[in-house]
């Protein structure tokens, strides 16, 4: 249910849906840039993933999960949310997540979780002082980086620049095992943000990762390679939660966060690629272990998305909060439990026409190093976000420019805008029996069209209104 209001009481409670000792771990995964199809369990013909394999085997494999959006940032703020990231301007790469926006790290603390984030950030600074740093989104720990990172990163613990050594994917695995530990000694329930900065270009593979593909242009060794190596740390941490004896009440979760790279990654077929709202910008790989709720292997064909994260989360966590925001997500529990075989309501997508925000990691915590190592911190600029929660600008509900998509069962309308939204025009796929989108339905299903686009531009009208700030 969407609850509607001007203002937002951050007031959450839990409730007994389950007992304390039996709340799980949450550990969520997320890749940077990795395709549907960039799985060998996809069917991919040469990449190596044997962790993912496996885990695919034996827990809950989705093959119609998306991305809320066809870009990084976006996608995390839904994830942190629930929401549409346009409900809260993340529009495209770097835009900020918002500080009154309500995170699953915030919730989750009032029911008890310790919370960290480790790896890739990239919804505002990794500051000090910035008020959409991990901190001030809801992570007690947190060892993160503005944006993509490759080997032996520069990243900030809790604002502190740390010249880190090693292979990327492990480098963030190795700081979120010595989360989980310390959270096991003191016997913590905890929530786990791993965010991996791979296989994200410029792709740098271990030479030992790169030998399996010795027969692949180097460009590809490097992209496949980089999947590997994540796969291996994957692997290092998934064996992490079964040595700690708690893997069978831990959900692990895993997924990417926006669809396949042009020319080297894999769609397994589908239109489109990152940054694009066809299927192949926005399907993902994604997998949920939890062996307490889904002792068997199963693979489901429901379509879900990253919206969906946070309040599947929050109902097995019994968390409510009054004056949520309008959600966009739903809570996959009744998936989870074996009672869901298609999505209860339609989904929405949004590529508004506005650029993307440049945030060269390496380059800025070179920078927070050099400072924090002469005694003093880097000025306070704008790469602080400390306006992240100025709301200056009123968006139009009539004129909705960009490129936006529903998905209700089995049906996708596409609404292509140009970016002042005077000139639109329409597609309707089939996604059953056209995975590719190439055989546009809307002139022979005329009335179905039509539904989908009042439907459509309803949502899109709750979105703006959310971006002009009515929710808060």
């Amino acid at each position: 249910m969407l609850l509607w209001t001007t203002t937002v009481s951050l007031c959450l409670s839990a409730t007994a849906a389950i007992p304390a000792e039996e709340k799980p771990n949450v550990v969520l995964v997320m890749a940077d840039d990795q395709g549907w199809g960039d799985m060998a369990y996809m069917g991919h013909p040469v990449v190596r993933t044997p962790h993912f394999d496996r885990m695919a085997a034996e827990a809950l494999r989705f093959n119609r999960f998306y991305a809320a959006a066809p870009v990084c940032s976006p996608t995390r703020g839904s994830v942190m949310t629930g929401r549409h990231p346009n409900r809260f301007g993340c529009f495209k790469w770097g835009h900020p997540l918002r500080p009154q926006e309500v995170t699953i790290a915030e919730a989750l603390k009032k029911a008890g979780y310790t919370t960290g984030h480790f790896g890739k950030w990239h919804l505002g600074s990794v500051r000090k002082g910035s008020p959409v740093n991990p901190g001030g989104s809801g992570f007690d720990q947190w060892l993160s980086a503005e944006n993509f990172f490759d080997n032996d990163p520069i990243l900030s613990r809790r604002g502190k620049a740390v010249q880190c050594q090693g292979e990327s994917s492990m480098v963030t695995v190795d700081a979120a095992i010595e989360f989980i530990r310390d959270c096991v000694a003191r016997k913590k329930r905890f929530l786990a943000v791993v965010w991996f900065g791979s296989p994200h270009g410029p792709h740098r593979a271990l030479e030992e990762d790169r030998r399996p593909y010795a027969d692949q242009p180097e460009r590809v060794q490097h992209f496949l390679g980089e999947i590997t190596g994540m796969d291996r740390a994957f692997g290092k941490l998934r064996g992490e939660i079964a040595d700690l004896g708690i893997r069978r009440n831990t959900i692990l979760w895993y997924c990417s966060d926006n669809g396949a790279l042009p020319r080297v990654g894999s769609t397994g077929g589908h239109r489109g690629h990152k940054g694009q709202i066809y299927e192949g910008g926005l399907l993902v790989p994604a997998i949920l272990q939890w062996p307490a709720h889904i002792p068997t292997p199963r693979t489901t064909d429901a379509r879900a998305n990253t919206c969906d994260i946070y309040p599947t989360l929050l109902e097995i966590a019994g968390v409510t909060i009054d004056g949520q925001p309008p959600l966009d997500g739903v809570s996959l529990v009744p998936l989870i439990e074996g009672k869901m075989t298609k999505r209860p309501r339609p989904m929405g997508f949004w590529d508004y026409p506005i650029k993307g925000i440049g945030t060269p990691s390496d380059q800025w915590m070179a920078e927070v190093l050099e400072a924090q190592q002469a005694g003093r911190e880097p000025e306070a600029d704008w790469r602080l976000r400390l306006d992240a929660g100025e709301i200056t600008e009123r968006y139009s509900q009539t004129e909705l420019p960009g490129h936006s998509a529903w998905v209700d069962g089995e049906w996708k309308l596409h609404r292509i805008a140009d970016k002042t939204g005077a000139k639109v025009r329409f597609e309707l796929y089939n996604l059953a029996d056209d995975r590719e989108e190439k055989d546009d339905l809307a002139a022979r299903e005329p009335d179905r069209a039509e539904q989908m686009k009042t439907a459509l531009e309803a949502w899109q009208r709750s979105v703006v209104r959310s971006l002009n700030g009515e929710d808060y």
